[in-house]
Formats: C-alpha cells, sequence, structure tokens
C-alpha cells in the first residue's frame, strides 16, 4: 500500500481502483471540504461511451463504460453482514432495509452504497458537505439511509433538477408519468458547514410583471419602490419635503438628496408620492431555490458533451461548488467517470481528488484535463494505481485483461475499441484518429494490446488483416513480451503511410510496455496532424493566477 500523505500538501489526485478501498487506504479523517457523487442508480442498464468513427456523423462507435447491475449474491452478503456488524444508526437501517426488500438487486445495491457513504463522512471535514446524486430508482431508500449515516438533523434540501424535457413513450405502451427529474441530496457533517448564498435569473414573467418600466435614455427596466418610512415618527423616520410632498421617510434629507441627484427618485405625476428606481441590472436575481430548472441536460451537440454516459453538465457542478466550498478547499468525487467534478473544480481553483474503477475513464479524464488546460495542468496532479513499471503492468494484465488494454492504449493516447469488435479474433483493441490534410477525411491506426508473457507472429499477422478491412491508414501492436524477429520482418515488409507533406513513417510499428513507460518508444504520427481521437473539451482560456496552495486559509466567499 502506498503510504497516505497530506491532503493540504499533496497534488490533486486521480485514483484508478474500487473507491471504498481507495477511501480506506489512502484518504485521511476530517480532509475534504465537499464530497459530490453520482453513483449508478441500479437501473440495470449498460452505459456504453460513443465515439465518432473515421466519417464523423455518419457513424460512431461504442464501448461499454460500466454496466449498472446489481445481485445479491455472496459479496453482496458479505458487504451486508460488515456493516451490520458495526452497529449504530445505519445497521439498524440496513437490517430494515433487508426485512423490506429480502435478497433483492436493490438491497444488494444498498448493501454496496452504506460502507462508501460511511467512509465519506469520515472524510468530511466538520465544516464539509456531501452531495448525492441519484433518481427516482433508489432516491427514497438512499435518502433513509444518509439519515442513518450523517443523522437526519443534518439533512438540508431535496433539490430537485430537471434533466430532460417531456418524455411521451405512450405509443409504446407506458402507462405512468414521465420521469424528466434527478434528484440531489445536500446533508452536512454539522451545523457549521459552508454555505455561499447563490442567486438565479428572474424569469421573464416575473421582468415584465415587476420591472414594466425601461428608462428611455439607458433602455434600463426598473421598478419603483416605496420612499415611505414605515411606522412614521415612532420609528424614528425623519419628515420633510420632496417634490412637493411631505412624508416621513426611510432616508435623511441628505442621503434623499443624493438619491435624487443620481436621478434615482422618480415622481410619475404632479403630486404623487416620490419612489425610488430599483434598476433589474442591479439585483442579484432570485436566491437558490431547491427546484433546479434552469440548468438543461448536455445537448446532442453541446460542445462540452465527451459522449460518455450519465455525463453532467458543468453549469449544475459549477453551482454545487460555488454555493458549498470556496476557493483552496479539497472537491472528492468517488466516482468521477469522465471528469466533471474534477474539470470544474479545476477551473474554480478547488483542489480535488477523482476515483473512478475503470482505466477507459481515468484515460478520458487525463485528455480532457489536457484538451481544457493544456499540458502544463500534467505537472498539477498525479495518477494513482495505475502501474508506473514492468511489474505493475504485468501485475494488471493477469488481474484484468480490459483494464490491462485500457491502461495501455492509454500510454500512446489511443482509445478503447468497440466491445464487440475487440479480442483475439478480431485484432483490433483500440484506435487513434486523425487529420492528415484539408480533406475532411478521418485517418486511423489500429492498435493491438497483448498482456502474456509471449508473442507470436500469428498475432500480428491479425493485425495486418486488420489494417486491410478496417481501411486503416497504419496499425500499432503492444505487448509486454518483446516481439519476434519474424514480426519486425513483418512489420518491415509492411511498408509506410505518406503523410501530405511527403513524410513517411512505418505503417506497422511495434511497441514494448517497457519502452512505452521508460518513453524510449513512441508512436510515429505526422506532427502535423490534427488529433481526433477523444472529443475534445473546450479550452480554458483564463485560469486564476493564484496559487492554489497560497489560499488554504482565509479564503473568502463566492457570490
Amino acid at each position: 500500500m502506498l503510504p497516505s500523505l497530506s491532503v493540504l500538501t499533496d497534488p490533486n489526485k486521480l485514483y484508478y481502483g474500487d473507491n471504498l478501498q481507495v477511501l480506506r487506504d489512502y484518504i485521511p479523517d476530517a480532509s475534504v471540504d465537499l464530497v459530490y457523487l453520482d453513483p449508478p442508480f441500479n437501473s440495470r442498464q449498460d452505459y456504453n461511451v460513443l465515439f465518432a468513427e473515421k466519417d464523423g456523423a455518419r457513424s460512431a462507435s461504442q464501448i461499454t463504460a460500466f454496466k449498472d447491475t446489481w445481485e445479491w449474491n455472496l459479496e453482496s452478503q458479505d458487504a451486508f453482514e460488515q456493516i451490520v456488524e458495526r452497529g449504530g444508526r445505519v445497521a439498524d437501517a440496513m437490517r430494515a432495509f433487508k426485512t423490506l426488500l429480502g435478497n433483492t438487486d436493490m438491497m444488494a445495491y444498498l448493501a454496496m452504497m452504506a460502507p462508501r457513504l460511511v467512509e465519506l463522512r469520515r472524510v468530511l471535514k466538520d465544516t464539509g458537505s456531501i452531495y448525492l446524486h441519484c433518481d427516482p430508482t433508489a432516491s427514497h431508500y438512499l435518502k433513509l439511509l444518509m439519515d442513518g449515516v450523517f443523522g437526519p438533523q443534518f439533512f438540508l434540501t431535496e433539490i430537485i433538477w430537471k434533466r430532460s424535457s417531456a418524455h411521451n413513450d405512450a405509443k409504446q405502451g407506458r402507462r405512468q408519468h414521465g420521469r424528466i427529474h434527478d434528484t440531489v441530496l445536500f446533508y452536512s457533517k454539522s451545523d457549521k458547514y459552508v454555505w455561499n448564498l447563490q442567486h438565479t435569473e428572474y424569469d421573464e414573467s416575473y421582468v415584465q410583471d415587476f420591472y414594466k418600466h425601461v428608462e428611455p435614455e439607458t433602455g434600463r427596466r426598473y421598478r419603483l419602490g416605496d420612499l415611505t418610512g414605515p411606522g412614521g415618527a415612532a420609528k424614528g423616520n425623519p419628515s420633510y419635503e420632496v417634490m412637493g410632498v411631505t412624508r416621513y421617510w426611510r432616508y435623511s434629507r441628505e442621503k434623499m438628496n443624493e438619491l435624487i441627484a443620481e436621478g434615482r427618485v422618480i415622481q410619475t405625476k404632479a403630486g404623487g408620492v416620490p419612489a425610488y428606481k430599483r434598476y433589474l441590472d442591479e439585483m442579484k436575481g432570485v436566491t437558490l431555490q431547491d427546484i433546479w430548472t434552469d440548468i438543461p441536460p448536455i445537448g446532442a451537440q453541446a460542445q462540452e458533451r465527451l459522449g460518455y454516459p450519465t455525463q453532467k453538465p458543468e453549469a449544475l457542478l459549477e453551482r454545487i461548488l460555488k454555493a458549498s466550498s470556496n476557493e483552496g478547499d479539497v472537491i472528492l468525487d468517488p466516482f468521477c467517470g469522465c471528469g466533471t467534478t474534477v474539470q470544474v473544480a479545476q477551473r474554480l481553483n478547488r483542489r480535488w481528488i477523482g476515483i473512478d474503477i475503470t482505466h477507459l475513464a481515468i484515460g478520458l479524464i487525463k485528455n480532457r484535463l489536457t484538451t481544457s488546460f493544456g499540458e502544463e495542468i500534467k505537472s498539477t496532479y498525479v495518477v494513482i494505481g495505475e502501474p508506473k513499471d514492468l511489474a505493475g503492468a504485468r501485475q494488471l494484465a493477469s488481474e484484468n485483461k480490459f483494464q490491462f488494454q485500457a491502461w495501455a492504449l492509454g500510454l500512446v493516447d489511443a482509445r478503447v475499441e468497440d466491445s464487440d469488435r475487440r479480442g483475439a479474433d478480431r485484432g483490433i483493441d483500440g484506435k487513434r484518429i486523425f487529420f492528415d490534410d484539408n480533406s475532411g477525411n478521418a485517418k486511423q491506426v489500429v492498435l493491438s494490446v497483448k498482456g502474456g508473457a509471449s508473442v507470436q507472429d500469428s498475432e500480428l499477422r491479425d493485425l495486418v488483416g486488420v489494417l486491410s478491412s478496417e481501411r486503416a491508414e497504419m496499425g500499432a501492436f503492444i505487448s509486454l513480451a518483446k516481439p519476434t524477429r519474424p514480426m519486425k520482418l513483418r512489420a518491415a515488409e509492411a511498408g509506410f503511410y505518406t503523410s501530405s507533406d511527403g513524410s513517411r513513417y512505418p505503417r506497422l510499428q511495434l511497441f514494448t510496455i517497457e519502452g512505452l513507460l521508460d518513453k524510449t518508444e513512441r508512436l510515429e504520427l505526422p506532427r502535423h496532424a490534427r488529433e481526433a481521437t477523444f472529443k475534445r473539451a473546450p479550452r480554458v482560456r483564463h485560469q486564476p493566477a493564484k496559487s492554489l496552495t497560497l489560499q488554504l486559509e482565509g479564503s473568502e466567499d463566492i457570490d
């Protein structure tokens, strides 16, 4: 096990692994300011990542990111027994669930969530809070479980987020209301939690009804406010004449004269009581409520859409982070997926910890950070749980073939191929897509990854066949073992790919994991080529100049 260091002095962290184990092994007590988690919902679905193929919008490739399916088994039973043995409110809640649900899939899901929520409470500071994102499939159970973990007195808000427009499934036989919202459960660890009041824009009907006046000179909308002092003399309000009208006023004569000089006092008719001009553009808006309809889901053509299943809008995370954390605070997402929480935390000058159980997600997050913030972002975070040497690579290959493939492909910035087209029978495990000219036609490198103790020429021959069937420009073979002499001869016989600028590159390239790790080997592509392997996240052009490490104390609240 790696040593656990202080979160406050470490760089940002991205962990590969089971979040329960990562939390227990690496995250200290009371070290995190805010937790956001968007766990699987027990929807019994498979979620796929979509990638554009060679002809862009005309076709797509997809791979399974995760299977949101739970079942009661020995592992679920063990998790249940461990949490019950600890006693307390959580154990009471789990026993009640078991009585109600029995050995069902939902019970397996709750048995998975319970110990993780216990650990998340442990790592939160007393001033910290947690947002649990869920849907109607399990939200009612999760709220009771959160009451058990945090205490019902620390339940703060049940936020309703309208995540989609209306569903019309009646023709498909749907006989219930359309489900168009998610639930976000907001809890704190104590009554000292961080809270920065947020505002939303007024809706158009409110503006039309209450800010109906428009200033001709500036076009600014305003409403009229009462200047008279409630309670009159009994409340100490001064009495004097303003524009021919004597009343008890809210302000002193001097202050009133200042407002008149500024054009803030208006008399709508002769002899009418003067009123105060309250401009719409000076108002902060409506204080944030618990129903959020102003943050739309990520549209199919949205720039921030990366093709990852269950990806949430950055605006949603920005609202949560601004409301419940300050600059320099530590944000933790234990189910970080494609890294929206990480992305927003970085942009808002927060420190962050992300955890995911797939190398696919870790690779997507690393790519997202680089395309958003530039190569320099790599020096600000570390990835923990990835193989760092040949021994670690061998261990991963022996434990999980597909996780090894995803990790190895990340060494050459490639992505995992469609699960229906992977494997030895197809000879293709990944792809790298690029544009080499102005024709608009993408080029591709197909890749094969082998984690065995030895490799054979027949495996490379399969890749050569894929080059032809896929009409790929180049191929790459990555292996733990060193390629044989016949394999090197076959690679040489494949010839060269000629770029649009006349430069040539080996059409079939061989790599070892050892060479990629020590950077003595690298995939050769045209230097002028434009990458299209992953959808690029929007570039963040204006990063805060202040160092995060200097803001751990005394940071200001954010409006």
